[in-house]
């Protein structure tokens, strides 16, 4: 069965960096985009970074635009997200997702910036 596991989540202290990292299996995973996502408690899920099949990083959200990069490993069925100058308002739980009829999300991994 598809299945979406995130780890590489933590406390960073502002201007720090964090690479989460999205295992993945149970579907072709070349053919399909991969995206990250994020949700503050109390707020909607707010898409954070997508990128294609073809491997090109797309739809960053505005408030992390310069600062994440997302990429994608095909050979081990990874997407990865390269956080940097981390603010406190990157605090959330981020999610990786497969997008998609039916889609599928990972269970999240925290991400807490603070002093």
């Amino acid at each position: 069965q598809v299945r979406l596991v995130e780890s590489g989540g933590g406390l960073v202290q502002p201007g720090g960096s964090l690479r989460l990292t999205c295992a993945a299996s149970g579907f072709p995973f070349t053919a399909y985009p991969m995206s990250w996502y994020r949700q503050i408690p109390g707020k909607e899920r707010e898409l954070v970074a997508t990128i294609t099949a073809e491997d090109i990083p797309t739809d960053y959200a505005d408030s992390v635009k310069g600062r994440f990069t997302i990429s994608r490993d095909n050979a081990i069925m990874t997407v990865y997200l390269q956080m940097n100058s981390l603010i406190p308002e990157d605090t959330a739980v981020y999610y990786c997702q497969r997008p998609g009829w039916p889609e599928y999300w990972g269970q999240g991994t925290q991400v807490t910036v603070s002093s």
